[in-house]
């Protein structure tokens, strides 16, 4: 289902988010993505209520840029099926709901995308728990 698992590290370091990546399995590096387009989002709240219009602008496109350059990037449609192919569609939605928060002030449309990114999130953290998965990515480190 994530293309990235093949190369997590680079769709990371791709998205703008600074980390120890190299020490962290693929899940990890996945969940690490919604953490840091979960910041980002927190950030342009804080600057929308503020009012500070140009740090505003930045935060959300760093959230776009890591959904569309991080997450969405990562989906493999071939082994992903109709799981990835909703998540695309999820994500470019999510992608649209920043640009509208952004060019219209809506912070109701942050909260609805934050809210969106933990439950997915909360998807993966369920997943990490699974030790099958973590085995696997004992393996793969």
């Amino acid at each position: 289902m994530f293309g990235s698992m093949r190369n997590p590290a680079a769709a990371y370091r791709k998205a703008g988010v600074e980390s120890q990546v190299d020490t962290a399995s693929p899940h990890q590096l996945v969940l690490m993505l919604f953490d840091g387009a979960l910041l980002s989002i927190a950030t342009a709240r804080n600057h929308m209520q503020m009012q500070n219009i140009p740090e505003k602008g930045k935060a959300i496109s760093n959230a776009i840029d890591i959904i569309s350059n991080g997450l969405k990037a990562g989906l493999d449609p071939k082994n992903g099926g109709e799981l990835a192919g909703r998540l695309d569609a999820l994500y470019d939605y999510m992608c649209t709901r920043l640009l509208h928060a952004n060019l219209k002030n809506d912070e109701a449309a942050l909260k609805e995308v934050a809210g969106l990114l933990r439950e997915i999130k909360s998807a993966w953290e369920e997943i990490a728990d699974d030790p099958a998965v973590a085995s696997r990515n004992k393996v793969a480190a």
